[in-house]
């Protein structure tokens, strides 16, 4: 009974080995497919986490008007000569642009002398303004209609003028105003006809002014008026024909 004893604590501890490796293997497969479980699983923060908004360009309509004219070519040489007599350069005198595409002007005045008749002195100019469409700005149609209404206040506070008065110019582009004013100048009295004109995504202004010398008479703003609104609406049909 003595000699028994121990022997059965030895088989006891002996058949308590293998229950506790297949213990300890079982929580060591368990652990090891957690772990396997957790690092391939997605965190709910990089789950959600969103794209950054990307906000859309806006569009504008593009411009009607890629080109424009030259300037000194805006005016039939016919009409020069007949607003302007005595021409000094019937081919005008253009004015300087580093963007002949968005902009340009042209220039002519002349002289005719009657001796103790007295003179006539005239002077024709007309500049172009194209506008291109951009996002942030608007179109090009809409940048020139704002321009439009500051040109035609620019030329209403033209310094010294007086007698100002406006009218639309009727048949004259999409939009039109006519201006007249007088203004002194090397002591003698001007009188000056501005047509200020929109045509889709392009500006025109034609200004045209004279005075009479030595006694000779005044032309009237009437008369000033209807010649520019002549060489406006050839300015409005070279746009146009420039962009065919």
């Amino acid at each position: 009974m003595h000699r028994s004893a121990p022997r059965l604590t030895r088989i006891l501890a002996c058949a308590a080995v293998p229950v506790m490796l297949v213990v300890a293997g079982c929580s060591s497969d368990s652990d090891s497919k957690g772990a396997k479980s957790d690092s391939g699983a997605q965190s709910p923060s990089a789950a959600a986490s969103p794209q950054a908004d990307v906000k859309p360009t806006p569009s504008v309509a593009p411009a009607k008007f890629t080109k424009l004219p030259e300037a000194c070519k805006a005016i039939t040489g016919e009409t020069v000569e007949d607003l302007v007599p005595e021409v000094k350069n019937e081919k005008g005198t253009p004015g300087k642009s580093s963007d002949t595409a968005s902009r340009g002007s042209c220039a002519w005045n002349g002289l005719d002398d009657k001796g103790v008749k007295g003179s006539q002195y005239r002077w024709l100019d007309v500049s172009l303004l194209r506008y291109e469409s951009d996002p942030s700005l608007g179109s090009g149609e809409q940048r020139a209609q704002a321009n439009y209404t500051k040109e035609v206040a620019k030329v209403k506070a033209t310094e010294g003028a007086t007698a100002v008065k406006t009218s639309p110019a009727a048949g004259v582009g999409n939009e039109s105003t006519a201006v007249s004013y007088g203004l002194k100048k090397t002591d003698e009295d001007f009188k000056y006809a501005v047509i200020v004109t929109r045509t889709e995504n392009v500006l025109i202004t034609v200004s045209y002014n004279g005075a009479g010398y030595a006694g000779a008479k005044t032309p009237t703003p009437s008369d000033l008026m209807e010649d520019a609104v002549k060489a406006s609406k050839e300015a409005v049909a070279a746009v146009a024909a420039a962009n065919k």
